[in-house]
């Protein structure tokens, strides 16, 4: 009986090539920047309100000559480091019935969460660059979360990153001004921060593990 094949690696399938200066270089040669946005309570505007911010996030999406990608991220909160700090000022409280009201307190909350299955949303924009002839420019959505086989890499020219970089750059510093006229700010995630976002995105099974970066 023939050995049974082995299966692909897991990085096969992720079409992320390095992440460098907070920008995601994909193996199709193309380029992803990531932010993150703020959020607003929509329900409780006012009509008037509601629709500026509706009438401000049309004439955002209207400037834009180039496609982005909306990912809300969910997750479930982590209480530990909050628990903790409670449990550490037990032994500071001056009375037992102080002492006594704290543990109560953090068994309510623990139990509390843990029922309620609390989580929490986080929202990011993709923003896309390509350049050169052997990069797709109509994939440049879906190539990163949506799990698109990435295509053979384009070839690039020495220092060709700096200037795409520099061109992705504006399109973001676009999309963060667009946005900030619906009241909404958005910033720039760094090296780590990308890192985070994508291990969270592919491996959800370990959403409340920390991750361990190996230099």
């Amino acid at each position: 009986m023939a050995a049974p094949q082995k299966s692909q690696a897991t990085q096969q399938f992720v079409p992320v090539k390095e992440i460098r200066n907070g920008i995601i270089t994909l193996k199709d040669g193309g380029y992803r920047g990531v932010l993150m946005c703020s959020s607003l309570n929509f329900a409780l505007k006012s009509n008037d309100e509601q629709r500026a911010i509706l009438e401000g996030f049309q004439n955002f999406l209207n400037t834009l000559d180039f496609s982005v990608e909306i990912v809300v991220h969910s997750r479930k909160m982590d209480i530990r480091p909050y628990l903790a700090l409670l449990e550490t000022k037990e032994s500071s409280q001056k009375t037992d019935l102080m002492r006594l009201q704290l543990r109560e307190y953090v068994e309510f909350v623990r139990d509390f969460t843990e029922r309620a299955n609390i989580m929490t949303k986080t929202f990011y924009i993709v923003v896309p660059y390509a350049s050169g002839a052997g990069v797709q420019v109509a994939s440049a959505i879906g190539g990163i979360f949506g799990g698109t086989k990435a295509s053979s890499a384009a070839t690039k020219a020495p220092g060709a990153f700096e200037e795409d970089r520099a061109q992705l750059e504006q399109r973001m510093a676009l999309v963060s001004s667009g946005l900030s006229a619906t009241g909404l700010r958005a910033i720039p995630l760094g090296t780590e921060e990308v890192i985070e976002l994508l291990y969270r995105s592919f491996n959800p099974g370990e959403i409340e593990n920390p991750i361990r970066l190996e230099a």
